[in-house]
């Protein structure tokens, strides 16, 4: 699959919200939208009306990124609302296959979400539940974080589970995606990549993510050249 970016508006201007989102809608495949409840992690961001309200005037899918507690209850109101991508966290959800099934069955894509020390192995045997893997490359809460080179064997020990496995799972990376990190995340074999300071952070948004977007293909293809 080629390489898909997905800017995080959780580094967009929350008083602009739509205008933010029309600055990056030539250019990007998703808006990444992290919902966080001051529980789960230790920040609050926005929720379900907030969502709602960007759906009606948004010319990209939403990709939901919920960092809260009992995701089960909440995540499948999202895919209802018309979010087109919802991930839970592994590490919230009780009931994580009856809740990606719902979120499937809502016409959303299921994704489910990895902190940077929960292992990904253990996840081996529900793959086909999941459309989506988000491998976290920081610690959830907050923007603006380093990248963790720690989690690199991660993603290419997910993309060693998925491969040769007759499923449609995209492999997310999310946490410090930048110009620095990109290529990395590319070559360790993730496709799908939230960028959120790399991006709004930038004079140009809509180009940082074409550049953005240009530097992960061209990892992809030298990894995969080498890989012949």
């Amino acid at each position: 699959m080629a390489p898909q970016i997905s800017p995080s508006i959780l580094s967009a201007d929350f008083a602009s919200l739509g205008s933010e989102i029309e600055r990056i809608a030539d250019a990007a495949d998703w808006v990444h939208v992290d919902v966080m409840d001051n529980h789960f992690v230790p920040n609050l961001t926005l929720g379900l009306p907030i969502v709602e309200a960007l759906l009606k005037t948004s010319r990209l899918p939403l990709d939901c990124h919920l960092m809260i507690d009992d995701p089960d209850r909440w995540a499948p109101q999202y895919a209802e609302a018309g979010a087109k991508s919802v991930t839970i966290h592994a590490e919230a959800a009780s009931a994580p296959i009856r809740t990606l099934r719902t979120i499937r069955a809502a016409g959303a894509r299921a994704g489910l979400g990895v902190n940077p020390a929960t292992p990904v192995d253990q996840f081996e045997d529900i793959l086909g539940e999941i459309d989506m893997l988000l491998l976290m490359t920081v610690e959830p809460g907050f923007g603006g974080q380093k990248f963790l080179d720690v989690v690199l064997p991660k993603v290419r020990r997910a993309r060693d589970l998925i491969k040769g496995r007759d499923l449609d799972i995209w492999l997310q990376v999310d946490g410090g995606v930048s110009s620095e990190t990109i290529e990395r995340c590319a070559e360790a074999g993730a496709d799908v990549f939230v960028a959120g300071s790399a991006v709004y952070g930038a004079d140009d948004p809509a180009e940082a993510v074409r550049n953005l977007r240009a530097q992960a293909k061209r990892a992809t293809n030298e990894a995969r050249w080498s890989a012949t």
